[in-house]
């Protein structure tokens, strides 16, 4: 299937790894023009000439001028932003009875706050273009809150929220607004989490990673590449009429529909 992203320019926050690497590769190869992003500039360079038409940008998302600087980078290289991939690391593990105004202050400011201004920094021109997408990396905790990540329910929901309310709102001028929602993938955020419940419940990462492969239907973690594939069919030409809506891509982990 041609995914039409053939000259589309796609910026991917938080790319220098995990997930946010895997759909930049996806991205390339079906022909985009990627920037690379994150605070690791070394990282986003390399990964970026690895790639057919890339550019890796230092960036930290959260600094008040980092969306727009991320975005005029992009535009200086490729052109104007065709894509915006929404994406960044999770807040620490924790409770909702211990959460504190502090937690609940850093999950707005990680995950809600610099992908709206990422988003108002590209979304008037995918208007007046007439195509745009925006697509962020979730949670499967946007569908089910997950245990002892509260502060990453609290922030990821209020961002699912706000992109179905844009969604509604910009879908006539050919933009979509979507979340993909990893469970279970092999990538270091996953293993961390692994590591952290091995150590407050006092067993190994083994049993914790056995305990957790029980409770996914597939039978095994996802890999990376496989939700690079989701990502790219929903930021694609083919996807124009998948908006407000997200998308899991967990092995049937969770067990809603």
């Amino acid at each position: 299937m041609d995914l039409g992203l053939t000259g589309r320019t796609a910026v991917v926050a938080a790319s220098t790894g995990g997930l946010g690497e895997a759909v930049a590769r996806a991205l390339a190869a079906e022909g985009a023009a990627v920037v690379v992003s994150g605070r690791r500039g070394a990282e986003a360079r390399r990964i970026a000439a690895e790639l057919p038409r890339a550019v890796g940008v230092e960036i930290d998302l959260t600094a008040g001028d980092g969306p727009a600087s991320l975005v005029a980078a992009a535009e200086s290289e490729f052109g104007p932003v065709d894509v915006a991939v929404l994406n960044g690391p999770g807040p620490r593990p924790g409770t909702a009875a211990g959460l504190t105004d502090q937690d609940v202050d850093g999950a707005i400011a990680a995950l809600l706050r610099p992908h709206r201004r990422l988003v108002a920094a590209v979304l008037p021109g995918m208007r007046d273009r007439g195509w745009g997408r925006l697509l962020a990396v979730g949670s499967s905790g946007v569908a089910a809150p997950l245990p002892n990540l509260a502060a990453s329910n609290l922030g990821r929901a209020a961002l699912a929220g706000w992109l179905k309310t844009l969604a509604a709102e910009v879908a006539a001028d050919g933009v979509t607004a979507n979340l993909l929602l990893p469970g279970r993938i092999a990538t270091g955020r996953v293993a961390e989490l692994d590591e952290a419940a091995a150590e407050r419940s006092g067993t190994s990462v083994k049993q914790v990673r056995t305990a957790s492969l029980a409770t996914i239907p597939a039978g095994r973690y996802g890999r990376p590449e496989e939700f690079g594939a989701v990502a790219a069919f929903l930021c694609s030409a083919a996807a124009g009429y998948v908006t407000g809506t997200a998308v899991r891509c967990d092995g049937g982990l969770v067990r809603s529909l």
